[in-house]
Parts: C-alpha cells; structure tokens; sequence
C-alpha cells in the first residue's frame, strides 16, 4: 500500500488545515505570529505529509485529505464566537492596520488624527452576532473592510468629511442570520469609509 503522506495536496487539504489555524487563533491557542508562520508552511506544501505537523499540537485537528467543508464556510455560526480581540485601533500621525485571522468584540473603537487606520474584516471573526465599531477620523483616514458575507450598517456622520460606504466586485447577497457590523463615529475634515468586498480565501489575500 503506498504511503498516503506521499500524496500530492490538494487546495481543499490546504483550506482545511488554514481553517483549523485560523480556529486556534480565535481561540488563544497559537499567536498572530505563529499563525502567519504555519500558514507559509501551509500554502508551500507539496504532500499531505508535510501538512500533519502543522496541526499536531492542536487538539481535533482532524486529517488532511478527508472530506471536509470549505476553509469559508458562509454558515454564520462558524463566524461567530471565540475570545474577543483587540478593542482599539489608534493611529496619531502614524498608521495602524487591523487584519487577518482576528475575534472582532462586541465594541471596538478606532480613532486617526492625522494618519490612516486600515481594518479588514474578511479573515475575521466575531464575538457575538451583532458587534460595533465606532470610527472617528480627524482630519485623516479610516478604511474598513467588509466581506460580503457579513450584514453593514453605517450610521456615522461627515462634517466637513465623509462618511459613506462603498461597493467593490460582484457581491453576494449576506443571509438573513449572518453577524451584523454598525459602524458609526464621525468623520471631521477626514474620511471613514466602509468598503464590501466579495470573502477571499487566505491564499488570496497573501496568507
């Protein structure tokens, strides 16, 4: 019988595995950094033998080349749950990026004076069905991005700026149960803009 870690892998054993590191993630396991470290082994590997070492200290790993469902599955309780992340993003006269495999809290603030704050939400997940981010943006810039798999409500206020949201790629339509983004804030001599995009896969958005 020939060995099956000499099996070539298949983009569904690499998703697989990616949603599992994504998992222990949320759930404190393994750091951001360990994180990103496993995913550039993920994506290089060639057999499923290089991929079972990527997961052998995590628990329920499950093996690569069974049947299993998508790395993104658009059922919403796959997107909900594990510890909160960060409740700040903060950037004065400097720049902050949010993004990546992270717990979105049911609050989190996000405040630029004279900077740019970049938040993606496409690899996230979120602590509670319905969570806020209240965006302020002085005279600078706030960017969030949204997957179309995910309901937006934008509620903030432009004076002297703008607080409008935007439409990029062919979107699907978000099921009536998906989590629920508001985001809300101000926008003054400055920009908040909320950008729906279609969900990518990590491989796509560089691992």
């Amino acid at each position: 019988m020939p060995d099956r870690k000499q099996f070539r892998a298949s983009d569904t054993d690499r998703e697989h595995v990616a949603r599992i590191l994504q998992q222990a993630m949320s759930e404190g396991r393994i750091t951001m950094a360990e994180l990103e470290e496993r995913l550039n082994t993920v994506y290089s590997a060639k057999t499923l033998g290089e991929l079972e070492p990527v997961t052998a200290d995590l628990p329920d790993a499950g093996t690569p080349g069974a049947t299993v469902q998508p790395a993104f599955s658009r059922s919403p309780e796959t997107r909900v749950g594990g510890t909160p992340g960060s409740t700040s993003s903060i950037a004065v006269m400097s720049g902050a990026t949010r993004k990546g495999s992270w717990v979105v809290p049911r609050q989190h603030n996000s405040v630029a004076f004279w900077g740019e704050v970049k938040i993606d939400l496409r690899q996230a997940r979120f602590a509670e069905q319905h969570v806020t981010i209240t965006a302020v943006a002085i005279m600078a810039g706030i960017d969030i991005v949204v997957p179309d798999d995910v309901i937006v409500d934008v509620t903030g206020i432009g004076f002297m700026g703008a607080f409008e949201t935007k439409e990029r790629g062919d979107l699907a339509v978000p099921p009536a149960d998906a989590p629920v983004v508001t985001v809300n804030g101000l926008a003054f001599w400055g920009a908040v803009t909320v950008i729906r995009k279609p969900r990518k896969t990590p491989k796509e958005l560089g691992g």
